[in-house]
């Protein structure tokens, strides 16, 4: 796809929702990082569900290592993968204060240098928490690049080097947010809603669906926020 096609599918999304932000609550880095780790295999609303109680007795890393594996656990037994997160989160929480002065670092080593966190939850970190350039490739933003053209890619690496070479640097940090509200109410896994996307003409997706007849043209395009 040429450059110019994929700025044009990039601002078709930017003109939807001009000011994106996550859809995962949260207060400071610290929050933030602690949400994203708790998002893998969760939907945003259950994480933040969990966060809300848990935020409210421990919002910094002194407060969750005080907290305890156990404590933590309390709060997010509703999250898929809860022990594993709550020994994650109470384990980069202290070393956060051993290592980092008990700031979240704004550097990608040291990011993914803590438990639980990969390459995906620290571009999140620096992109949300930092306004770093960073492309967070989760499967919406894997299906959406290979389905469309934008960026194809074997592997999430690939398709994220794609998006950081392809995506003009002016849409560059916001493009993490539009893209994944896109896959996620749009261009969804199962069945695409072709019918209403508004970047429709600079997709090469060969098997466009139809609008339902039963669907009223008027659906809104997607809710105005995306996730972390």
């Amino acid at each position: 796809m040429p450059l110019a096609a994929v700025r044009g599918f990039v601002e078709a999304l930017a003109k939807v929702t001009p000011i994106p932000r996550s859809e995962l609550e949260f207060i400071s880095p610290y929050t933030l990082l602690v949400a994203v780790v708790l998002s893998a295999q969760a939907t945003d609303v259950s994480v933040n569900r969990a966060t809300e109680t848990l935020f409210a007795e421990a919002a910094t890393p002194e407060a969750m290592v005080k907290l305890g594996e156990q404590g933590v656990a309390r709060h997010i037994r509703s999250i898929g993968l809860w022990q594993g997160k709550a020994k994650n989160v109470v384990a980069l929480s202290r070393i956060l204060l051993e290592k980092f002065g008990g700031e979240v670092p704004n550097d990608r080593e040291a990011l993914e240098s803590l438990p639980g966190v990969g390459r995906k939850t620290a571009n999140v970190v620096m992109n949300v928490a930092f306004g770093e350039n960073t492309m967070a490739v989760d499967t919406h933003i894997f299906r959406l690049g290979n389905r469309t053209g934008i960026a194809p890619g074997n592997t999430p690496r690939a398709v994220e080097d794609a998006l950081v070479k392809r995506v003009p640097p002016d849409l560059l940090r916001n493009a993490h947010h539009w893209l994944i509200l896109h896959g996620r109410y749009v261009c969804k896994a199962r069945q695409p809603e072709c019918w209403r996307c508004v970047a429709a003409t600079w997709c090469r997706y060969p098997d466009k669906t139809k609008m339902p007849s039963k669907i009223s043209p008027a659906a809104p395009e997607r809710p105005t926020r995306s996730t972390g």
